[in-house]
């Protein structure tokens, strides 16, 4: 069976719709089947994005881009220092 890939609007739009389900007195297991994705499935999105307005996604991606190029820029500033520290002791 071909893994399905959602994106984080896709899965915050997946849990809004499973909470109106929910509402209605289906059980989750309907709601899953409903949704086609697997219980653990809707509880780990449940515990990571649960209360997440639409509007914050972008937020949330874009912070989380954000944090990726910081963490380059610190990788490379580490091994700009490393290789100065080792020309300065004649090491090279």
């Amino acid at each position: 069976m071909k893994r399905a890939r959602y994106t984080v609007p896709q899965i915050v739009g997946k849990l809004r719709e499973a909470e109106t389900l929910l509402a209605t007195d289906m059980s989750v297991a309907e709601v899953c089947r409903y949704l086609k994705i697997a219980e653990s499935t809707y509880y780990q999105w449940r515990a990571e994005y649960a209360g997440i307005e639409p509007d914050q996604v972008k937020q949330l991606k874009a912070l989380q881009e954000e944090n990726s190029r910081l963490k380059k820029l610190v990788a490379e500033q580490a091994l700009d220092i490393s290789i100065l520290r080792e020309v300065a002791r004649g090491n090279y």
